[in-house]
């Protein structure tokens, strides 16, 4: 009996822990407001639909994130691969200042959008937001390929920039 309630207890543990993986993005998320770098309000449906029909390469970061800043040298590379991609950056920077900044010292090329309620705000709530950087693919239809990575040379990630 008391082996029958510590595989209940770990099953419970391994199932409760697991993300649910999206392939769809949840209403909250799509209506968060973000911020172009002229200063302009956009939600994040907007953004998608801008880039409809595209392959998107999505880059959540920081620029104050010592793992994002290890992640910039693998994006450069997978732009230099595949420059069909759209590549949209997303930043949970503190300040606008920083994200306007970490572009420029970083030479970060793509599309670039600053969220003001970080992890927190229902983008980073709806999507189970809890690291970055997070690496998503977005299909040309908007639907989610690939949900998450945390690392440019994770598998999933190489098989999913793959037409």
């Amino acid at each position: 009996m008391k082996n029958f309630i510590y595989i209940c207890i770990i099953g419970f543990l391994l199932t409760s822990c697991q993300k649910e993986i999206l392939t769809a993005f949840p209403p909250k998320a799509l209506q968060e407001n973000m911020r172009t770098v002229n200063g302009k309000d956009i939600t994040f449906e907007e953004i998608l639909a801008k880039y409809k029909g595209k392959t998107v390469f999505v880059d959540i970061w920081a620029s104050w994130c010592g793992d994002c800043l290890q992640g910039i040298p693998g994006v450069k590379e997978i732009q230099k691969n595949n420059p069909e991609l759209t590549y949209l950056f997303l930043s949970l920077d503190r300040k606008e200042t920083s994200w306007k900044a970490g572009i420029n010292k970083y030479n970060l090329k793509g599309e670039h959008y600053f969220v003001p309620t970080g992890f927190k705000g229902a983008f980073g709530k709806a999507i189970g937001l809890d690291w970055i950087p997070r690496y998503m693919i977005i299909n040309p239809d908007g639907s989610i390929k690939l949900f998450e990575a945390v690392k440019t040379n994770d598998e999933a990630l190489q098989i999913a920039i793959k037409p």
